[in-house]
């Protein structure tokens, strides 16, 4: 009996051990795995190192370049702008998309399917890094670094922009169809503030990575939420403006640098609004999302 009453205690300080090991790995587990389905989210990412193709793309991985937007049917593969370069080891990891003048070309990539429009109930998130000084390196007038549209930027439109100045600010803005939201093509400055989330002291500087997150969630429904981050951090939100998105999906582009001068970094689209901890996790990855795809 002594020995049975050994053995029994030595099976249940076994037992104990294993249910402490669960306990103790699985947080670990989660820790090493909680990336894995945020990669499977991923429409479109360009990493800019060493190449200008999308390393994923549910549609065109290929980078346009033309004249003007309205010259878009005569555009051409690669980067045609001398002003516009491949910056070498630049980048958040590896290499970035450069604007070293005041660009006024076109350059893109096609939208279609790539940002997974719906016109019933469009989510999802674009996620990139910018390094520029707004005071000192910015050109005059107003810069959209990212604008995704089928048109232009006050009609069916999703942008980030820097104001004119002359203390430079950085907006969201979500412009629907012009016909609803603005049918007269006015000035109206109201219906254009209801419409932006504007961060008044943009935390981006000289030698700094700046990351950018924009998500949207049920746009042309009647829950339509949009929303700004910063470095991980919540800057605003557009809501309660429904206005219809109206592409024609075929002529939707990723706008990239238009009247930008500085660097871009890690360009990806997902195909749902990450929450605020996806958001933060995507800020983390300091070497960029290519630590997801490996």
């Amino acid at each position: 009996m002594p020995f049975e009453r050994q053995i029994r205690k030595i099976m249940k300080r076994n037992t104990l051990l294993s249910i402490a090991a669960l306990f103790f790995f699985l947080p670990i587990s989660r820790s090493f795995s909680q990336d894995a389905p945020l990669k499977d989210h991923v429409l479109f990412y360009s990493s800019f190192d060493g190449q200008l193709t999308a390393e994923v793309a549910v549609g065109d991985a290929t980078l346009y370049t033309a004249e003007s937007y309205k010259e878009a049917a005569n555009a051409k593969a690669g980067l045609h702008n001398p002003d516009v370069v491949l910056a070498k080891n630049k980048g958040l990891e590896g290499d970035a998309l450069h604007f070293t003048k005041k660009n006024t070309a076109a350059i893109y990539y096609n939208g279609s399917k790539n940002v997974g429009y719906s016109a019933t109930s469009w989510s999802g998130s674009v996620s990139f890094w910018l390094q520029v000084d707004p005071e000192k390196e910015l050109a005059p007038g107003y810069c959209d670094p990212i604008n995704i549209t089928d048109h232009q930027f006050n009609d069916a439109a999703l942008w980030v922009d820097f104001t004119k100045g002359p203390q430079r600010e950085f907006r969201l803005g979500v412009l629907g169809d012009l016909e609803v939201w603005n049918p007269e093509n006015k000035n109206d400055a109201t219906a254009i503030e209801k419409r932006t989330v504007t961060v008044k002291k943009p935390p981006f500087k000289t030698g700094k990575w700046t990351h950018i997150v924009i998500t949207y969630s049920e746009v042309n429904t009647n829950k339509s939420i949009c929303k700004l981050y910063l470095d991980g951090q919540f800057k605003g939100v557009v809501k309660d403006v429904n206005d219809p998105f109206t592409w024609e999906e075929e002529k939707a582009k990723i706008m990239l640098g238009l009247g930008y001068v500085g660097m871009m970094d890690e360009l990806a689209v997902f195909d749902k609004p990450l929450d605020s901890n996806e958001v933060k996790a995507v800020y983390e990855l300091k070497t960029g999302l290519k630590t997801l795809f490996n």
